[in-house]
């Protein structure tokens, strides 16, 4: 009798309470996109589409034997990164994947909530620069966390190409820098390679609030997309679609007082089997 797998993609990131990003809008992307989810939690943001109220943190033992138990027994085609907000952390991390250096990860560098809300201490950024940028495949900030990363005001285009180009420098393979808080009709992405090759997204923007979760769920379509076998570049295109997709079939509904959620499963893929080998 035959057996297969299932292209499967672990999430490391916080929790979302009201379902629209972190761990929640991982494992709902992975699933509309045919992958199996694994996870493993970060720490407990309290929060709700209005904002967070308060971060409670997990033990870092507690992240390590979380990474070692699941690694041991479903091994993942990719690793998607998100919130880590202490420098213990991070170098834990690091220190546990570190056994498994061939899985490809996607860090999603979360520092600012949708709502505005700053959710990274400040010393860690400079231990992700030196601890996690080297180990990812492809990292995902927005403009307010290039600003950040690349220590200057990111709020045009141009702003944008010299912050990627700045941050590249920094010790990262691969960045696309996302436009979602550009002020036009269009938002356009930049893809940073390391290569030196430079592309662009453009996109549609929609009238709406219901954005709450789109970095993570960005990042999770490119780990899925990876997972299922396609390269990088050809996962950056076909993950932008996606949120692209998941934005315009959720934008006219009302979930939560605040910035409500994508719509994660406007197109489900049924779960993909590869055979056994």
């Amino acid at each position: 009798m035959k057996k297969y797998t299932y292209p499967t993609v672990l999430t490391i990131a916080g929790f979302d309470g009201s379902g629209g990003a972190g761990i929640q809008a991982d494992i709902k992307t992975f699933s509309a996109l045919g992958c199996y989810a694994t996870s493993v939690l970060t720490a407990l943001p309290v929060q709700n589409t209005m904002g967070v109220r308060k971060i409670y943190p997990v033990a870092v033992e507690a992240v390590a034997d979380q990474i070692e138990a699941v690694l041991d027994d479903i091994f993942p085609d990719a690793i998607k990164i998100g919130m880590v907000h202490t420098s213990q952390l991070v170098e834990t991390i690091v220190k546990t994947l570190s056994k498994y250096p061939k899985i490809p990860i996607v860090f999603d560098p979360v520092m600012v909530a949708t709502s505005g809300h700053r959710l990274i201490e400040e010393e860690t950024i400079q231990t992700i620069v030196e601890k996690l940028f080297p180990i990812a495949k492809i990292i995902t900030p927005n403009m307010d966390e290039a600003s950040i990363l690349a220590k200057m005001e990111v709020k045009t285009l141009e702003d944008m190409k010299i912050a990627g180009e700045n941050i590249l420098r920094s010790g990262c393979k691969n960045i696309l820098l996302k436009g979602g808080h550009q002020e036009f009709p269009t938002v356009t992405s930049l893809f940073f390679e390391e290569n030196g090759k430079q592309s662009s997204f453009e996109t549609i923007k929609f009238e709406t609030n219901n954005t709450h979760g789109s970095g993570c769920t960005l990042s999770s379509a490119i780990a899925a997309f990876i997972a299922r076998g396609e390269e990088l570049s050809k996962s950056v295109e076909l993950a932008q679609e996606y949120v692209f997709e998941a934005i315009k079939n959720g934008k006219d509904v009302v979930v939560g007082k605040g910035n409500g959620p994508l719509n994660h499963f406007f197109n489900p893929h049924k779960i993909i089997k590869n055979e056994l080998v």
